[in-house]
């Protein structure tokens, strides 16, 4: 897990997740994973299956894990 924060009151965390191959995927688990609590902004890049996650305060990792899940991917770990 890569956790810095750019501005005050705000964390960027970066997961790696398998199975993500185009556009439509990383839409699909940038949807779920912005419904959580806290999350300001998400980046998923499929071509290195990197998501990048700007949020309040450091996220439950069982949470963006059941979020990638239901997107249909898998949380691998935090980078």
């Amino acid at each position: 897990m890569t956790a810095q924060t750019d501005t005050p009151g705000s964390v960027t965390t970066v997961y790696q997740v398998s199975g993500m191959s185009c556009g439509h995927c990383e839409g699909a688990v940038s949807g779920e994973i912005s419904e959580l609590p806290g999350v300001s902004s998400v980046k998923a890049v499929a071509a290195t299956g990197e998501v990048t996650v700007v949020s309040a305060a450091p996220l439950d990792e069982e949470a963006v894990r059941a979020a990638v899940d239901e997107a249909g991917f898998e949380l691998i770990t935090n980078v």
